[in-house]
């Protein structure tokens, strides 16, 4: 049932606008809670023809192509201290494990909209946060090859818990990661020239994009020293595209691991010490960004741009 005008959370402010419009439009779905959001015809066409023009960029780069649910388990979220760094992003999966008389309760309490979490469980399982996690355990079942491996993981579906109307800050979206593991020489290298790329292949697309130092939003004080340290070691790059407003938007990100990922799963190599690194493209994030720079009207985007998508 589709929700009522008073059901969908108003938008405030420029980014508020700009969601208004994409929902007017069709392009945009909302529902009750703000980041879960829909996607019309338009879009999701948008979207996949996005997704097929990154993967003629990323065909020379002989990377191995893997799919994971959007589900991880618990424990390889817990080793990577996800929850230490990232705990207000973090969704974890819990299921119903009672007796029929619980569920009789449950149900009723839920069919009155009342709080019925207390008769859930922890399934040991959290949403996969970033397309890259699930990836490093993969990694660890057999030695890196000594010239190294890029792994694509696809447009894979993550979630992260920080809801918002600002239409790119999404619940749960498409992010589409290479990974790349192999000696620290060649992934710092890999990582920079992937950088260079996709920022020549966003302002491919018309697009006004920029890259820039960034950190990643870790929680609480200590967050705040491993936001400057972050910064310091140069580990963390974005592209920003202004999205809704002149504050720019991060629509891909390129980030540098050094042996975190490689220590904690155990990856090895012949080659010697194993690092790695990542660079996802925010999906969604990306065709947002081409709808506000070119227009909703995508008939009347610029041809070469419409060439570049296949449009």
């Amino acid at each position: 049932m589709a929700a009522s005008a008073r059901d969908v959370p108003q938008a405030t402010g420029e980014q508020g606008a700009f969601r208004d419009k994409l929902v007017a439009e069709g392009l945009l779905v909302p529902s009750r809670v703000p980041g879960v959001t829909g996607q019309g015809p338009v879009f999701v066409d948008l979207r996949q023809r996005l997704d097929a023009r990154i993967s003629k960029l990323v065909a020379d780069e002989g990377a191995i192509a893997m799919e994971f649910p959007p589900v991880e388990p618990r424990h390889d979220m817990e080793s990577v201290d996800y929850l230490s760094s990232f705990p207000q992003l973090a969704g974890s999966v819990f299921a119903f494990l009672g007796d029929e008389a619980e569920a009789l309760e449950l149900g009723e309490q839920a069919h009155a909209h009342q709080d019925w979490s207390g008769h859930l469980q922890s399934a040991g399982l959290v949403m996969v946060p970033a397309a890259c996690h699930p990836v490093y355990p993969a990694l660890a079942r057999q030695p890196v090859p000594a010239d190294g491996i890029t792994i694509d993981t696809g447009a894979a579906w993550v979630f992260r818990h920080e809801p918002s109307d600002d239409p790119c800050r999404l619940v749960a979206f498409h992010m589409r990661e290479l990974v790349r593991a192999g000696s620290p020489e060649s992934v710092g290298a890999w990582r920079d020239t992937w950088r260079d790329r996709a920022l020549a292949f966003l302002q491919s697309l018309g697009l006004p994009a920029a890259f820039d130092e960034a950190n990643d939003p870790f929680f609480g004080r200590t967050g705040k020293v491993l936001a400057r340290s972050q910064r310091a070691q140069k580990l963390k790059f974005e592209v920003l595209v202004p999205v809704g407003g002149d504050n720019p938007t991060a629509v891909a990100s390129f980030n540098a691991h050094s042996d975190h990922f490689a220590s904690v799963f155990g990856l090895v190599s012949e080659a010697g010490p194993v690092h790695t690194a990542c660079l996802g493209f925010g999906i969604e994030r990306c065709v947002l960004a081409l709808l506000f720079t070119h227009g909703t009207d995508v008939g009347g985007w610029p041809s070469d741009v419409l060439a570049e998508l296949s449009l």
